[in-house]
């Protein structure tokens, strides 16, 4: 038996380890139950050395002020929630995706680190889904236009601070957001450079604001240049629907010879229905879609992504929420701008200029 092992059989069986509560370190200090109390949430008029002591007879016997014993003194749970309000009573466990799995990350840490805990919340548009969460503040990712969800929290009088730019009328405290036409525009120039003469966009039909930067900016774009869009749409949160619409895409008549996608799964989509009608990638097809997944960079050929920096923007919008729900004025803009990361890989590298593209042929084997 190894020493961990011989250590655990020890422990006894079926009692639970009791934890130090504020009389035992008021005991083992010294001093009064209030001293304690004092000492510890940095009030009252005692000399450093008291308070000193008590702490490090806290730290000593594992003391943690309980949460119901902060929510009585303070008013507040410690908890703030998180979630995506963008697409309703639709099914979308949005964790899965690599975006909201590292902001989530991000933001949990974050929290922890001021003393609050994250809550992951259903996506729903419902509140009374949350009705049982006493949540001192929540982070909304992407609301949609006129966000029922947004406005019900801010009557309640909860904080909300978004993951996504609002409209105008949304009520939140702050904001923290990416500069999406700009990373849209600097990926067109990049596959217009790699020889790309019909740029298509595979997007969705949601009124979040990523997306419908994301698709205005493209669509300008094409009015500039001179070209007929090329757009097929699908609802973001279904799969499913994206390998139908990258299909139908990559179908059409005026077939792009570039494609970019917004979506964590567009580019396995797009490669897998590039196989299906015979395109070669990068050859045929350029591809870039927007993505934190390190899967891209194993495809065959590595597809190029965009990252949106999830981790920052994590950390950005947890340390508004906490300043507005403590009132503190920490000098941070309400409004931050993420930077973007293209990452480059063979899927979009350049090649010679193209002056036709072929119509499009049936799936292989028809």
């Amino acid at each position: 038996m190894t020493a961990a092992g011989k250590h655990q059989a020890s422990r006894p069986v079926g009692r639970r380890l009791e934890r130090a509560g504020i009389r035992d370190v008021a005991a083992a200090a010294g001093v009064s139950i209030t001293t304690v109390s004092d000492a510890l949430n940095g009030k009252g008029r005692l000399p450093d050395a008291t308070r000193r002591h008590v702490r490090e007879v806290a730290d000593r016997l594992g003391y943690r002020p309980s949460a119901a014993a902060r929510t009585l003194r303070t008013g507040r749970s410690g908890l703030i929630g998180l979630t995506v309000t963008t697409y309703g009573e639709e099914p979308f466990t949005f964790t899965e995706f690599a975006y909201f799995a590292e902001m989530a990350r991000a933001a949990t840490s974050a929290a922890l680190a001021r003393g609050y805990a994250l809550v992951i919340l259903p996506a729903s548009s419902r509140h009374d889904v949350w009705s049982n969460v006493a949540l001192d503040g929540t982070v909304v990712i992407d609301p949609s236009d006129h966000d029922p969800m947004v406005t019900e929290l801010v009557r309640q009088g909860i904080p909300v601070v978004s993951d996504g730019r609002p409209t105008g009328s949304l009520p939140v405290q702050a904001w923290v957001d990416n500069d999406h036409e700009a990373a849209v525009l600097g990926i067109l120039e990049h596959l217009a450079e790699a020889g790309a003469r019909r740029i298509g966009l595979l997007t969705g039909t949601s009124t979040d604001t990523y997306t419908r930067l994301s698709t205005t900016a493209y669509l300008q774009w094409c009015e500039r240049i001179g070209q007929e869009p090329v757009v097929e749409a699908y609802p973001a949160h279904d799969p499913c629907a994206g390998a139908v619409a990258a299909d139908r895409l990559l179908a059409r008549p005026d077939r792009p010879d570039a494609v970019y996608g917004l979506f964590d799964p567009n580019g396995t989509d797009l490669l897998a229905a590039a196989r299906r009608y015979g395109l070669r990638v990068p050859e045929d097809l350029l591809l870039v879609c927007c993505s934190e997944s390190m899967v891209y960079a194993t495809t065959e050929p590595p597809i190029t992504t965009l990252s949106l920096k999830p981790g920052r923007i994590g950390t950005a919008v947890v340390q508004l929420l906490i300043d507005a729900i403590e009132g503190v004025d920490a000098g941070r803009p309400v409004q931050q701008v993420m930077p973007t990361d293209l990452i480059v890989r063979t899927s979009s590298q350049r090649r010679s200029p193209r002056t036709t593209v072929s119509p499009p042929r049936g799936p292989a084997g028809e």
